[in-house]
């Protein structure tokens, strides 16, 4: 029985242990959260490679061999400690990257200013996924000098850029990541009081769709009325993704169900932020259109803007569309299915081209087990409640890669981030206590691990 692993006095005194930690934690995640570590590649670089370094000090501070690894990409983290003889091997994901911080204007703090309101963290990367670096250095310190198991740590420097060089670190040092459990911190928790193991994600592509109408564009006056322009015929093409009910109309993907858990439109509405008056799109519970069914978001165009428009018809159009997909859906399928609704529904003979510019697959866990138990045991213990097994709409493709190369791990995908953190918008923040308790549950997991196989 997981209950019996350790004994409450135990578990108490991990809880114990990781409350007398917690400001100077919050002072470690503060500093990480000022450096300004976007991966992306127009902004700076070099402040990836300080994030990294920073990383890398901290896991050195516990005692871990520490190295930097750049296969290609962004600056990855990889520290190991061993556990005692015989014990079993645990790798702790988290990135230190961050997505770019958006327009200052929108936060009502400063980015990279770690700022404290009505009990959460606000700041670009204070919950994804900083937070998830120092719940593994929480776990780290609690048993500083008695590990009860051995530890590897993985941090990414490039997740929120898609993970380029990820399956050559696999390739190059994978022998080092594996163990017996890989806990991906990631994610987040059903609800500020609830945790949560996150035990489905989506998959997804992201693709470029160009129309063509003309070899040059025209005077609207003199052409418009014969003559379509691309935009027009853009906006035309990509109505035909939709049904009437909002449903995706592309013909053949994999659709799915979502577990029974308790989650009415009131709930998503105010998560969400929905509009009065404005109504929820696609048919099935909300959690299956969330999590286990595709959906298709137009989130860019290129076309001339307000400001500068002319009576013109524009000769050319694009846009990107991100397609989410079934989490057992095969992204490359998914592709060519899009891509040839698009092309066969391309308006008024309007040039249709579709470039695929990132896939990744999702993740649907075995979870079941002595590891998972265990897991869900130490939420229990932290949370003093039952946790759910929760879906993610959301993709991690990088999971499926850990999952191909540690078959024989169990993959753990858990989290910080809570239905308000915003993670990626402006005002991203960490609830405060939630995070306490994710250092609590990953102190006594590793302690759990330990013991059920001593």
């Amino acid at each position: 029985m997981t209950d019996d692993v350790l004994t409450a006095d135990q578990i108490q005194a991990v809880r114990d242990r990781v409350a007398t930690l917690m400001p100077q934690l919050r002072a470690d995640l503060e500093a990480l959260v000022r450096i300004p570590s976007v991966s992306a590649a127009s902004f700076d670089q070099a402040e990836v490679a300080r994030s990294a370094e920073a990383v890398a000090e901290l896991l050195r501070a516990e005692g871990l061999e520490v190295e930097v690894v750049t296969e290609g990409g962004r600056p990855a983290v990889i520290g190991h400690i061993d556990g005692p003889e015989g014990a079993p091997t645990v790798t702790l994901y988290a990135h230190h990257d961050v997505q770019p911080p958006g327009d200052d204007a929108d936060w009502d703090s400063a980015p990279f200013e770690p700022t404290e309101r009505d009990g959460r963290l606000y700041g670009r990367g204070a919950a994804d996924d900083k937070a998830g670096v120092l719940a593994h250095i929480a776990a780290l310190r609690a048993h500083r000098g008695n590990l009860p198991v051995g530890v590897t740590v993985f941090v990414e420097g490039e997740e929120e850029s898609g993970s380029p060089s990820l399956r050559t670190i696999l390739e190059r040092h994978g022998d080092r990541l594996a163990a017996d459990a890989i806990v991906i911190a990631d994610s987040g928790n059903w609800a500020v009081g609830t945790p949560a193991l996150t035990t489905t994600l989506r998959g997804g592509i992201r693709v470029v769709v160009r129309v063509e109408t003309l070899d040059h564009s025209v005077h609207s006056g003199m052409f418009g009325g014969a003559a379509p322009d691309a935009l027009t015929a853009l906006i035309k093409l990509l109505a035909t993704l939709h049904d009437d009910e909002g449903d995706v109309a592309v013909q053949g993907l994999e659709v799915g169900e979502a577990a029974d858990l308790d989650y009415d439109e009131a709930r998503f509405r105010a998560e969400s932020g929905l509009l009065d008056g404005v109504e929820l799109i696609g048919t099935g519970s909300i959690l299956s259109r969330l999590w286990n069914k595709p959906s298709i978001t137009t989130i860019g165009m290129d076309v001339t803007s307000v400001a500068k428009a002319s009576n013109t018809l524009a000769a050319r159009a694009a846009a990107k569309v991100s397609m989410r997909l079934a989490p057992t859906q095969d992204p490359l399928a998914a592709f060519e299915l899009l891509e040839q609704h698009l092309l066969d529904q391309a308006p008024w003979g309007a040039k249709v081209t579709v470039e695929l510019e990132e896939h990744g697959s999702g993740f649907a866990a075995d979870a079941n087990g002595l590891l998972h138990d265990q897991a869900r045991a130490s939420f229990r213990d932290a949370w003093g409640v039952e946790p759910v097994d929760m879906g993610v709409g959301g993709s991690i493709p990088f999971i499926s890669d850990f999952a191909a190369r540690f078959p024989e791990a169990a993959i753990i995908v858990t989290g910080v981030e809570d239905p308000d953190t915003r993670a990626h918008g402006a005002n991203e923040s960490l609830h405060l206590e939630e995070f306490a308790r994710v250092c609590e549950a990953e102190a006594i997991f590793l302690a759990r691990v330990g013991a059920a196989r001593a």
